[in-house]
């Protein structure tokens, strides 16, 4: 019943998107639509390619402080994954008192973070990392334990650029009813105006298709509800964030929320699905685990740089399903050198042969291609014609870049 239910919601999501895309009054489609969004894009010089780093929510939740923010940073530079390219690390909700200062400013927590944020920024860009923090487009945040930034956007991006800020979160909750499309836009601006570049990250869940709008205002943008840490809830986002794969582009990114990889609900190989899916979906690759205490099968999935140059590709194109097939399915897209990505997944529960073709994948007929299996780590033996197949575990992957050599 739940595979059937994320299914229909998955259908839903395409019906609406296909209206919106026709009733759409400015025409999403059109060439000077998206040449506006494409001037929009790179207007931060940020994002460039999709964010990695570290959110502090999936594992912590509330419970953070100071010290779990500096040993994180700590962590992220002694198991080298700094050198390959997690550079964020991101405070989550509760960082904040639930009442601003005498002069109306957001204050950190003293009881948690009595240092004060500038100086965690400080400690931070000391490491070579850079610094995240969350707020909310509403009058509290989602979890009603400090204030959002609802008429207080401009006052907040001053605070947070004053305190060395390089990333914001940006959640919906406690609003005042109006559209996103409303309140989003003013914190671009304030943004714009706080005089220090901040990746704005739209945590918007979805709700309004933040990827129809969301490149004029932001960095990145929710494509789903929150995920949690099961085969389910991260297949069923991987799905749903699918649906816009032609809206993403250097710049600007679909997210389907942060990383799951070693918190423990999901078996080794359901976290290679997960970690390669986002991956190939150049969704940013935002760490939820407690990477201080992680174990080697954790790291040696999240440190595998031929996946993570998948994601980090200059290219900057969002894979696609090609074919689906009761449980099995295809995932293909560009990547620059004339190469292709493919993912075979199974999501069912037996071992199934899958086979990508070439008419499916865009590499031209007869082509003889090399293929490189990014998780075994070598170039097989075989050189293929017109498809490749390979028997696949249950809720697990395969995951090649091929590239014609004839």
């Amino acid at each position: 019943m739940e595979t059937r239910k994320v299914r229909c919601e998955v259908l839903l999501a395409l019906m609406t998107l296909f209206h919106i895309l026709l009733s759409s009054a400015s025409g999403l489609n059109t060439n000077q639509e998206m040449e506006q969004f494409r001037r929009n894009l790179l207007a931060n010089g940020l994002a460039t390619t999709p964010p990695m780093g570290w959110n502090s929510w999936n594992h912590f939740n509330c419970q953070i402080d100071e010290k779990i923010i500096k040993e994180t940073a700590d962590a992220l530079v002694s198991t080298g994954l700094s050198k390959l390219g997690y550079t964020y690390v991101n405070i989550d909700d509760c960082w904040a008192e639930l009442i601003r200062d005498d002069k109306g400013n957001l204050a950190a927590k003293n009881s948690t973070f009595p240092s004060g944020i500038k100086a965690l920024a400080d400690y931070v860009h000391s490491k070579g990392l850079k610094l995240g923090i969350y707020s909310d487009a509403g009058y509290f945040t989602c979890s009603k334990k400090m204030p959002g930034s609802l008429h207080h956007e401009f006052q907040d991006a001053k605070t947070f650029a004053s305190w060395g800020i390089d990333y914001l979160k940006y959640d919906n909750c406690n609003n005042d009813g109006s559209k996103p499309t409303s309140r989003y836009p003013i914190m671009t601006q304030a943004l714009m105006k706080a005089g220090r570049p901040i990746f704005y990250s739209l945590c918007e869940w979805g709700d309004l298709h933040p990827a129809l709008w969301g490149a004029k205002v932001g960095n990145s943008w929710r494509t789903t509800g929150d995920i949690n840490d099961s085969w389910e809830s991260m297949i069923s986002r991987a799905d749903m964030n699918e649906v816009y794969a032609d809206l993403a582009r250097p710049g600007g990114w679909n997210d389907p929320d942060m990383l799951e990889v070693g918190n423990g609900g999901m078996t080794r190989d359901e976290y290679v699905v997960h970690f390669s899916l986002w991956a190939i979906s150049k969704a940013p690759l935002l760490l939820g685990c407690d990477i201080r205490n992680m174990t080697e099968e954790t790291k040696e999935i999240i440190t595998n740089t031929e996946v993570i140059a998948v994601n980090q590709d200059p290219l900057g194109v969002q894979a696609k399903k090609v074919r689906m097939e009761g449980d099995v399915e295809t995932w293909a897209g560009p990547l620059s050198g004339y190469r292709v990505v493919v993912v075979l997944l199974n999501r069912g529960p037996f071992r199934n042969a899958i086979t990508a073709s070439w008419d499916d994948i865009g590499i031209p007929p007869k082509s003889v291609v090399e293929a490189r299996d990014l998780w075994e780590h070598e170039t097989l033996k075989t050189k293929f014609v017109d498809k490749l197949s390979a028997t696949v575990d249950p809720h697990a992957c395969k995951m090649y870049v091929l590239k014609p050599i004839a």
